[in-house]
């Protein structure tokens, strides 16, 4: 799976974007893998978050509404599993634990952050893509 422009204007495709090539099926096992992190209930939101600034769980409580706090505590886990973010003990009493994005993180953060912009531009352009999917399936 290459991605490119039709006017083959430097898009993700060209030969100038792409530092090496991979076969396609290499480029839709990664790209499924990624969306599928990124888009697990809660992942993308508290990565967000942590770019925003939040880095004590109740920051990424307030920062983030509906999540309860056993989610909350078991995707912060994840994240740091997976090294996308990184978990400091503060030594005070009580004792502080903190959260930031780490390299990695920002990296995937950096990454999505296009995704956002787009989403901005084209919130309000028609149908929410979920229901026009759904829509498309059901012959509607």
């Amino acid at each position: 799976m290459t991605i490119s422009t039709a006017a083959g204007d430097g898009g993700a495709g060209s030969p100038a974007a792409a530092p090496f090539q991979v076969p396609h099926e290499q480029d839709c096992d990664v790209f499924q893998e990624v969306l599928e992190l990124v888009g697990r209930r809660w992942m993308g939101v508290i990565l967000l978050a942590g770019a925003r600034g939040a880095k004590r769980f109740s920051e990424y409580r307030r920062f983030i509404g509906g999540i309860s706090d056993r989610m909350l505590s078991q995707r912060l886990k994840e994240l740091e599993s997976l090294g996308l973010l990184e978990r400091e003990v503060v030594p005070t009493h009580p004792v502080q634990i903190l959260y930031r994005p780490s390299v990695r993180g920002r990296g995937l953060l950096d990454a999505l952050e296009p995704l956002v912009t787009w989403g901005h531009t084209h919130r309000d352009e028609g149908t929410p893509p979920q229901e026009s999917a759904g829509a498309a399936e059901t012959g509607r």
